[in-house]
């Protein structure tokens, strides 16, 4: 019955048309309230404001609003139409060449915005009217940008791989600069996939090709110029070690305002306050449900959720490669279910300690194939955040929407498959970076070992046995030991036998002897004190 209340609730407020903060509060407190007896604790909003005051101490996370405000300005400043204008002179005249130059387009913008919406408004806008002019699809051209436009979770300095870093802790925690650089390729990867279904369709679309012009090429970068060295400034600042994630933030929040405002022009001065209210509006909104997200973490962690999934993963005795691929699936329906962000704060922690800990998921690797099927769910209905920003950008009914990126959502779900086995598609710029090897093995045959009861902790796991040294088992080491025992008179000419192996009994029964004699020899109790000699 509460189930079911709880349930209710959460879609009354989705069909009312609730923020998403609204429907993460309710969802919490009802949860507290209906399945455990800290009702009070809630009402007082302790948990809200120490989860706050957490949050700010973060240093990742300072830098989340820093991006969000840059992308506002950019948006606004024209960026976004100066790098689709220099893509389309780039890669105009191939077949699929305008479709193609809108993914390019949303790569560098999403480089330095950080942010999957942000990115599908600045560059959908400019690109969209664009390919319906030149006789693509209206399906084809929705699904590709709103597909592109989500590369904007594995595009490094991206928001999403932000919000991952803040919510893992412990043995899964990451480096968010690792996570940019390992995200990078892959990125590039589910890119050229688009590219090429964007040639295919191509073909058949008379007016797809433009004609190619050196002088417009270079007229186009010469007007995009200033915006091409943002992204380089970031990634080039992150990549050398000059500034941390949070002072990347920092840095593109004011080259943005340098470029858009004091170079280009296409902002005024006077404009810039209107923007900043704007982004800060986002801004509050996104705290609101990373906080509130966490206290429904308190909740998961009250009735040992995280428990309850290891024992349950353990036990079912499953693959390294089985566990990966029910995770995805649970992933997507998650995503498709819930906001990104959410799934992302609430899930991570449960999840990547078991994949990491059990598995031996390298927790790079773990975080790129998470921040993925986060992509993924910025995709899938019903609850899609590209999805209804694309519906009001490109201003088309949301089933429409659905329909059109279903090709496209295809490609990255196959995408994603490849990545999810091959991990050295994330982990060899690490690992070049660092001077390690460029190929690394999934875990095929790694296992969990039985669980424990929920809320005791595993047994360690050797999850390749077929690349770690043979360790017996207690019960095979008295095994070892009985036969030794029992076995006839040697040689005496051959080398001496091992020596014995006690079982758990002989070692606990030494133990205890050990106690009883140091309790023996020293005296218990104060001891006497000697006077120092005076002087």
């Amino acid at each position: 019955m509460s189930l079911l209340l709880l349930l209710a609730a959460i879609v009354t407020l989705v069909l009312l048309g609730s923020r998403l903060f609204v429907i993460v509060g309710v969802a919490t407190a009802l949860c507290f309230t209906l399945f455990t007896e800290h009702t009070d604790e809630l009402l007082q909003l302790d948990r809200i404001v120490t989860k706050m005051e957490g949050l700010t101490s973060k240093n990742v996370f300072l830098s989340i609003p820093f991006f969000i405000a840059a992308g506002a300005i950019m948006t606004k400043g024209g960026i976004a139409r100066r790098l689709t204008d220099l893509a389309r002179a780039l890669v105009g005249w191939m077949p699929g060449g305008l479709a193609v130059a809108s993914i390019i387009a949303c790569i560098v913008f999403a480089a330095i915005s950080g942010s999957s919406p942000v990115t599908l408004v600045a560059v959908g806008s400019v690109m969209f009217p664009a390919l319906l002019e030149s006789g693509y699809p209206k399906r084809f051209s929705i699904g590709l940008i709103t597909s592109a436009g989500s590369l904007g979770c594995m595009i490094p300095p991206a928001i999403s791989m932000l919000i991952y870093a803040i919510s893992v802790q412990g043995s899964s925690a990451v480096d968010p600069s690792d996570l940019f650089f390992a995200g990078l390729v892959p990125a590039l990867f589910i890119a050229g996939l688009l590219a090429v279904y964007a040639i295919w369709v191509g073909f058949s679309v008379p007016g797809s090709k433009e004609p190619f012009s050196g002088s417009r090429l270079w007229e186009t970068f010469k007007g995009a110029a200033w915006a091409l060295t943002l992204p380089f400034i970031v990634l080039g600042g992150i990549y050398g070690g000059i500034f941390t994630p949070t002072e990347a933030g920092a840095v593109a929040f004011a080259a943005s305002i340098v470029v858009a405002c004091a170079i280009h022009g296409d902002v005024k001065w006077r404009e810039l306050p209107g923007l900043l209210v704007d982004a800060t509006t986002l801004i509050g909104s996104l705290i609101l449900i990373i906080v509130l997200a966490f206290g429904l973490n308190d909740f998961l962690a009250e009735v040992d959720a995280p428990g309850v999934i290891r024992h349950w993963v353990e036990t079912a005795d499953l693959s390294a490669w089985q566990f990966m691929l029910l995770v995805n699936v649970i992933l997507i329906v998650l995503g498709a279910l819930m906001d990104s962000i959410s799934a992302t704060l609430v899930f991570a922690p449960i999840l990547a300690p078991v994949a990491i800990q059990h598995y031996g998921i390298d927790p790079i690797h773990f975080g790129i194939v998470f921040v993925v099927n986060m992509e993924i769910g910025y995709l899938a209905p019903p609850v899609a955040t590209n999805l209804f920003v694309a519906a009001a950008v490109f201003r088309q009914p949301f089933v429409e929407v659905a329909k059109a990126v279903m090709p496209t959502l295809g490609i990255i779900c196959g995408a994603l498959v490849v990545l999810m086995y091959v991990p050295s598609i994330s982990l060899a710029p690490l690992h070049w970076r660092d001077g390690g090897d460029l190929w690394v093995a999934f875990p095929w045959e790694g296992k969990a070992v039985v669980a424990a009861p929920p809320g005791e902790a595993p047994a360690p796991v050797v999850v390749d046995p077929s690349a770690a040294p043979h360790v017996m088992s207690m019960e095979e080491m008295m095994r070892k030991a009985q036969d030794a025992a029992n076995a006839p008179a040697a040689d005496p000419n051959a080398p001496p036998a091992a020596p014995h192996v006690m079982s758990m009994e002989e070692m606990m029964k030494k133990a205890q002897e050990k106690v009883q004699q140091d309790q023996a020899v020293e005296p218990v109790g104060p001891q006497p004190v000697t006077p120092a000699p005076a002087n």
